[in-house]
């Protein structure tokens, strides 16, 4: 891979994080739920889920996968229904202030380290849209003439490392309106705003169509 290349595909990573999606609807709920800090873990389960499917669409499985319409429709509608719930369990999340001398993040129930990585793994993992895009934009970035599984470590490690400093930024957005905003009242709507918007991404998904040749 040459650096020109390489530069090319750090550019397209930034657009890509930057993007609103489900990802970062997520990143922004949880800093708002948990804080910057217990949102990292959230994070951390949404790099390996791009990880996973960088190395699946680099190895071609992917392309079987867009390939099967049955495997496809699985695969959305699994995302949709998953995202769907997330938004209703934030929606329905209880807002617990803090004592404002203690400074700490909100308190919600059921928000467990091991949940909250897994609560991002399976966010990206189940997104059809993911798939879609790495199977598309993925191969332009790599040379056939040369070794796959370097240039897939290159690519992987460029996109985590921009979309870490992304959804970092998206919670750390969200945990800010946390502060401005201590009023029980107000905070549960956000979070019926963050929820709504998980709800929403998920039923558009029920849209997205393979790809066909």
């Amino acid at each position: 891979m040459t650096l020109q290349v390489w530069l090319a595909f750090f550019l397209a990573a930034w657009v890509i994080a930057i993007s609103p999606g489900s990802g970062a609807i997520l990143c922004m709920s949880h800093g708002l739920t948990h804080g910057v800090r217990r949102t990292s873990v959230t994070i951390a389960g949404l790099e390996l889920g791009i990880v996973v499917i960088l190395f699946i669409a680099g190895a071609g499985l992917g392309a079987l996968l867009i390939a099967s319409e049955h495997a496809f429709t699985a695969i959305k509608i699994i995302g949709a229904m998953y995202l769907i719930y997330l938004g209703i369990v934030q929606w329905r999340t209880p807002i617990q202030i803090a004592k404002p001398t203690e400074g700490e993040p909100l308190k919600v129930s059921g928000s467990g380290a091991r949940r909250r990585f897994l609560v991002g793994l399976l966010t990206n993992l189940t997104n059809p849209k993911g798939i879609l895009f790495m199977v598309a934009v993925l191969p332009q970035f790599i040379d056939p003439a040369k070794p796959l599984m370097p240039q897939l470590a290159v690519l992987a490690a460029t996109m985590v490392f921009v979309d870490l400093i992304v959804m970092h930024g998206y919670a750390l957005l969200a945990s800010r309106a946390q502060r401005l905003f201590r009023n029980p009242r107000a905070l549960r709507w956000q979070s019926r705003f963050f929820g709504g918007m998980l709800m929403g991404i998920g039923a558009a998904l029920f849209f997205v169509k393979r790809q066909t040749a």
